[in-house]
């Protein structure tokens, strides 16, 4: 595990504290603490009044009307350069600025609608204007960006993050949504859930209402690299949270926010005389190693854990894990059926809700964002950058003269860059934090050398060392890096310091939604070497596609390999792939696919035309639960796929799940079709159904 000076309890803490004693607090009111001290604010209600940013935008205002016929008690929002009332919501008023919003409609909270290249600036108006809780839905916001935003949250104590690349939060007890979840799945009760995965996140909560159990409060994490708001902030807000009796945690693979809630659900467990009960999945056990699975954030940087690790902490620290959200709700029946929990106030106080199926109808404008990946240069081309920049690579360090590993990255628990640093290739890293706007202080600096074992006694390497840190972090700030790495050791001959093995990554998020560093980003390497040509054309469409398994047919795993996917939602893909290995299934997919948030029938189509290209597919497993994706339009696209790829006559049986939006409608699209498609509600009789079909 990633090493860090301080416990989980203080890291964040005092990191903040430090920033408010560098620079004046960027809040403008007297501040009570810290950032962490507004995770009161994320206990939303009937009393919350919401305002949106980008209000009178076609998503924002289709997000409003639903939102308003389900309770949420929407005052009002902005646009800028418009002044008046809505032209649809003709009775609430649209203000120019949120300045202006805020003098008028003292709103407790603000969903930002609009576009990965203006939410940064909107998430800084709202914090100048000191909305308590703000929430950002955006896809691929630049990650520097979202750092910047985290330095400006930790220097005031007024407004918390939800987000951004989050479905929001909501309380359904509340009747408040800030986000874009699918409301008919939702019923008042008492479950807490706090999720990376949005997808997931409604299968968890379909599955606890088909369960008869309800919901309290549903958070959103997200799945970008540095989150506003963490497991950690929402258990501690559902610890106390008298309408919380039972908690669910969804992760995934990447980041240390799994391990941080073991962490602290081990703590809680010993200080509760009756801790409520939790419950948790870990999506990504099936991974490609250095792929970005869909999420910016789903990726195991140096010294992480695996999912398949975190999942163990979570179950060492307490929690009951599952394979599948769907099996959540009879886990969680019967978690709280054995609870301690006074049953005046306990489960036994539950609403009566009947157990119950329902339909999701309601359409939804789709994404304006769609998938990216980052920007990994090999290591000529990052030795190419660091000798524009004064330092020369040289030869690789024998054993003997012991290389180190030295990176400016990103600290996602500390919200800030960092040094990550290995004084062996072998030992865990060590995470030294600094502030985005200021810049690594002196004693950072020292740090690492110490760390390094790089001293005064080391003058020629000493100077050098100092220079590349100083580079390192030139090239991380001024190319928007995301990992900027390189191996070091001193010479055992002449002392002098050995810089090799460079590898570095950049945030194409940067270029892609905001269009910087067009020259940098010319230079990705998409040669068939380097990226397979069917997961390069995917890009081309949003689709994130992922071969899985061995690509050489006389390996003897070939065949096992034999299921495509195609899933809506990075981490209910993930899940996908690995709920079909897991028992009872013991089955294997041929890869992770993601139809991305822009998905349509003519993307459903030419997803279907990727698993065909792969001669080991013997069966396609569309599985989808709608939030932002429609069902009738995923029906329509397979139906398109039949017509126009001869599904039919290849012989190629497709299972289908929809679920969530729209399901009604694609399901009786596909039952009238007059189509060979093994249509189930239920994960587990689907997969089931894709092994009996692919084993013959």
């Amino acid at each position: 595990m990633i090493q860090t000076s301080r416990s989980i309890a203080t890291l964040r803490r005092s990191s903040g504290s430090a920033c408010l004693l560098r620079r004046v607090s960027f809040s403008t009111s007297s501040a009570r603490l810290s950032y962490e001290d507004t995770v009161g604010n994320l206990k939303i209600g009937t009393h919350t009044r919401v305002i949106f940013q980008g209000f009178t935008g076609r998503q924002a205002t289709a997000n409003a009307q639903e939102s308003l016929a389900w309770g949420t008690n929407i005052v009002g929002g902005v646009t800028p350069g418009r002044d008046g009332m809505h032209p649809v919501l003709k009775e609430l008023p649209v203000f120019p600025t949120v300045r202006a919003a805020v003098e008028q409609l003292k709103p407790d909270a603000t969903g930002i609608y609009v576009a990965a290249h203006q939410a940064a600036a909107a998430i800084e108006e709202a914090i100048e204007a000191e909305i308590p809780l703000i929430v950002a839905v955006a896809e691929h916001i630049p990650v520097h960006q979202m750092l910047k935003i985290h330095s400006m949250l930790k220097s005031q104590s007024k407004c918390r993050l939800v987000g951004a690349n989050a479905p929001g939060i909501i309380s359904a007890i509340g009747r408040c949504r800030i986000g874009f979840q699918p409301l008919p799945a939702f019923t008042p009760g008492h479950v807490g859930i706090v999720a990376k995965s949005g997808t997931l996140s409604y299968e968890t909560v379909a599955s606890l209402t088909r369960a008869g159990l309800g919901q309290s409060l549903c958070i959103g994490m997200g799945g970008d690299i540095v989150a506003g708001t963490d497991f950690v902030d929402a258990l501690s807000v559902f610890e106390h949270d008298a309408q919380t009796y039972g908690i669910i945690i969804v992760g995934e693979v990447g980041g240390r926010a799994e391990e941080e809630a073991a962490e602290w659900i081990t703590e809680y467990r010993k200080r509760a005389s009756q801790p409520k009960p939790i419950a948790a999945l870990v999506a990504g056990k099936v991974v490609k190693p250095d792929y970005v699975m869909g999420h910016s954030g789903a990726w195991a940087g140096r010294g992480e854990k695996s999912a398949e690790q975190k999942y163990q902490l979570l179950q060492d620290a307490g929690a009951v894990m599952v394979s599948h959200p769907a099996k959540f709700g009879e886990v969680m029946l019967g978690l709280l059926a054995t609870s301690t929990k006074d049953r005046k106030n306990g489960p036994a106080a539950l609403p009566s809700i009947q157990r119950r199926h329902y339909h999701m109808s309601r359409p939804r404008p789709g994404s304006q964002i769609s998938q990216r990946r980052t920007l990994h240069f090999q290591a000529g081309q990052a030795a190419d950058l660091l000798s524009r920049h004064g330092i020369s690579t040289t030869r690789d360090a024998t054993a003997e003269e012991i290389p180190q590993v030295v990176s400016v990255t990103i600290d996602r628990s500390g919200r800030s860059p960092c040094f990550l640093v290995c004084p062996t290739l072998d030992t865990d890293p060590k995470s030294i934090p600094f502030d985005f706007r200021d810049g690594p202080t002196a004693e950072a600096i020292a740090k690492v050398l110490e760390h390094l074992r790089i001293d005064r006694t080391a003058s020629i390497a000493l100077s050098a060392a100092q220079h590349l840190l100083s580079v390192l972090h030139k090239i991380f700030m001024e190319y928007e890096g995301v990992a900027i790495e390189v191996q070091i050791a001193i010479a055992a001959d002449t002392g002098d310091l050995l810089v090799f093995a460079p590898q570095f990554t950049f945030d194409d998020a940067a270029f892609k939604s905001c269009g910087r560093h067009p020259k940098l980003h010319a230079l990705r390497d998409v040669s068939p070497s380097v990226i397979d040509p069917m997961e390069l054309a995917a890009e081309a469409d949003g689709i994130v596609y992922v071969k899985l398994g061995p690509q050489d047919t006389n390996d003897p795993e070939f065949q096992s390999y034999n299921i495509g996917t195609l899933v809506n939602g990075a981490g209910l893909a993930m899940n996908t792939v690995d709920a079909l290995l897991l028992p009872p299934h013991h089955a294997r997919a041929t890869n992770f696919l993601d139809t991305g948030g822009k998905a349509t029938s003519e993307t459903v189509k030419k997803s279907f035309a990727l698993l065909l290209a792969d001669e080991r597919v013997k069966v396609i497993f569309v599985n989808i639960f709608g939030g932002l994706t429609l069902g009738d339009m995923i029906a329509r696209g397979i139906l398109l796929a039949f017509q126009e790829l001869g599904l039919e006559e290849r012989g190629m049986p497709v299972v289908v799940r929809i679920r969530g939006t729209n399901e009604a409608e694609g399901q009786r699209i596909l039952a009238e079709s007059g189509l060979k498609i093994f249509a189930f509600d239920g994960f587990e009789e689907a997969a089931a159904k894709c092994v009996e079909l692919a084993r013959g």
